[in-house]
């Protein structure tokens, strides 16, 4: 068992910057793939970003490449996303989620465990 706390969601005016962290506790972080995704209100759920559970491959949606940048800390069983360049419609709930394997990272249903969310607004 995981448990999943995000922090660091927050107003932001566009074109700043958030970083948002999700810290794992329970068992090592070091086991898992990690991924980001995010629900804005009337729509579904979609992929941000992934890490590998060694850190080496990253993956992000198209929309945020670029701007985006996922990382984690296995020592400090913490997963990061720093988004920079931030636009109005980054604005939704952002969610970590932990994959003990994964055929395709984009998809939540390879993700087993899931935080409860962090808000993030970015006016305009």
């Amino acid at each position: 068992q995981v448990q999943l706390v995000e922090s660091g969601g927050g107003l932001v005016q566009a074109g700043g910057s958030l970083r948002l962290s999700c810290a794992a506790s329970g068992r090592t972080l070091s086991r898992y793939h990690m991924g980001w995704f995010r629900q804005a209100p009337g729509k579904e759920r979609e992929f941000v970003a992934a890490i590998s559970r060694d850190g080496i491959n990253r993956y992000y949606e198209d929309s945020v490449k670029g701007r985006f940048t996922i990382s984690r800390d296995n020592a400090k069983n913490t997963v990061y996303l720093q988004m920079n360049s931030l636009k109005p419609e980054d604005t939704a709930a952002y969610y970590c989620a932990a994959a003990g394997s994964w055929g395709t990272y984009s998809r939540g249903s390879q993700y087993d465990y899931w935080g409860q969310g962090t808000q993030v607004t970015v006016s305009s």
